[in-house]
């Protein structure tokens, strides 16, 4: 696949953009610009996909496959990932995050930091996840999230996710700051309310990134508005 270190790249032909999603921003807001921003340059007809959904309060590593890089999605979604999260412990949601407001509060007293990490430890490994209510999952053809607004009940079919590692990278109590690594299809707003459960307790995503995908790192991502500056810098199709 092409790098774009000249102006006279073919997208057509192949290219993997990796984008620091911003804030609030879907992944299909992400595809949606650079996919038009492609249509002016010349390129009508051209496919633009993501490689792996982050929810709108997460930052962070956007794959984004152009033209013939298309082909490569399923390959690049089932690569490992990792992500830094902050969970506030003694309370849920009932997204898991900070969409939506807290539901239920839960006592924290007994809650040490070592039995923080007892806790992570135990979420390691092979197992089966069960994905948030409100999540893009369909049902018969719904996203999860329908039933969910409308306070429908629905069940979910769990998926089968690895938890390669979790660590506990702050602990200030109810805060904490945690990195996990982990398979294709694990939910990290599930996993937050895992971590929750396992204290006796509550918790709930305060702020999520994904800091790798596979071999494309947040460190090497560019931000949506340094790669239209990009394109608007190479010639027309």
């Amino acid at each position: 696949m092409e790098n774009p270190q000249n102006d006279t790249i073919n997208f057509e032909e192949g290219y993997i953009a990796v984008i620091d999603k911003p804030l609030e921003w879907t992944s299909t807001d992400v595809v949606r610009k650079i996919k038009f921003a492609l249509h002016r340059k010349g390129y009508r007809k051209i496919k633009v996909g993501h490689a792996g959904t982050l929810d709108p309060l997460a930052t962070g590593v956007l794959i984004v496959c152009i033209g013939r890089a298309t082909k490569m999605v399923e390959q690049l979604q089932a690569e490992e990932k990792e992500y830094t999260a902050d969970l506030m412990l003694g309370a849920t949601t009932p997204s898991y995050d900070m969409e939506h407001p807290v539901d239920r509060t839960f006592p924290t007293e007994h809650i040490t930091r070592e039995a923080v990490e007892q806790a992570l430890a135990s979420l390691k490994g092979e197992r089966l996840q069960a994905p948030p209510l409100y999540s893009a999952k369909k049902v018969e053809g719904v996203r999860a999230y329908e039933f969910a607004r409308a306070g429908e009940e629905v069940e979910l079919r769990k998926n089968l996710i690895n938890i390669y590692d979790l660590q506990l990278e702050r602990c200030e109590l109810p805060s904490i700051g945690i990195r996990v690594r982990c398979s294709k299809g694990t939910y990290i707003r599930s996993l937050a309310a895992e971590i929750g459960e396992a204290l006796e307790s509550g918790a709930y995503l305060t702020s999520l990134r994904r800091v790798r995908s596979g071999g494309f790192t947040a460190e090497g991502a560019m931000s949506v508005t340094d790669f239209l500056e990009m394109l608007e810098k190479i010639e027309d199709k």
